[in-house]
């Protein structure tokens, strides 16, 4: 009996050990790739297309919906109320890290890529690699990339330029890319956008920490 609970006591031992060396593998992956991040992160910044192009109003209510503890975290965060299971960082880490991201075991990775990146890089930097990044559905000429293209091929105009409600569904379309459609009338994705209208007033907070469809702000 004392042999088998051995045996399995070192087999969780060496799971452990090889789950952590996978989280750190994303680590140093992100370290060793900072620099090239960095210099992206500033191009794009300097081009008029990172986070305060959006406006100081703008930007606060991309970070609440998204990821309202941003600002705070190191990468992660089990705690804050809203979109906090897969924070801005590890949203990022999917598309620099992985060719191909699958969930499970992948999340391990992600989770110490998304360290990596923010131990090397600024807040404002990943900021700016995720708004480039970040997929926005489909658009006039097919799949969208990045929120500032969505934003222009949808109204032709910069995110800080647009009316409130068009902002709100720009945000709306973030967790469901390939479900909402914002070339239409989209009845549920208008009805998140008026979600995250009230959510960016003050009138309601999520009611869980996955936020989701913003359970609260209905």
């Amino acid at each position: 009996m004392r042999r088998m609970f051995g045996i399995a006591l070192c087999l969780l031992v060496l799971v452990f050990a090889g789950l952590f060396g996978y989280g750190a593998l994303g680590y140093w992956d992100a370290v060793r790739q900072a620099d090239t991040y960095a210099a992206r992160a500033d191009a794009l910044i300097a081009d008029g297309r990172g986070p305060d192009d959006l406006g100081i109003e703008r930007l606060r209510q991309l970070i609440l919906v998204q990821d309202p503890g941003f600002l705070d975290h190191a990468g992660v965060d089990l705690s804050t109320a809203g979109a906090g299971l897969t924070t801005i960082s590890q949203s990022l880490s999917k598309r620099l890290g992985f060719e191909e991201f699958r969930p499970g075991v992948g999340k391990i990775r992600q989770t110490g890529f998304a360290m990596g990146l923010e131990h090397q890089l600024a807040k404002d930097q990943i900021l700016a690699l995720w708004l480039d990044t970040v997929e926005m559905g489909r658009g006039p000429e097919g799949w969208m990339t990045g929120f500032f293209e969505a934003s222009d091929s949808i109204y032709g105009r910069a995110p800080a330029k647009l009316a409130d409600q068009e902002y709100y569904r720009l945000l709306a379309v973030l967790i469901a890319p390939g479900q909402f459609r914002l070339l239409e009338e989209d009845v549920e994705l208008n009805d998140r956008a008026s979600r995250i209208a009230k959510l960016a007033s003050g009138d309601c907070s999520p009611e869980s920490q996955s936020d989701v469809w913003l359970d609260g702000c209905a």
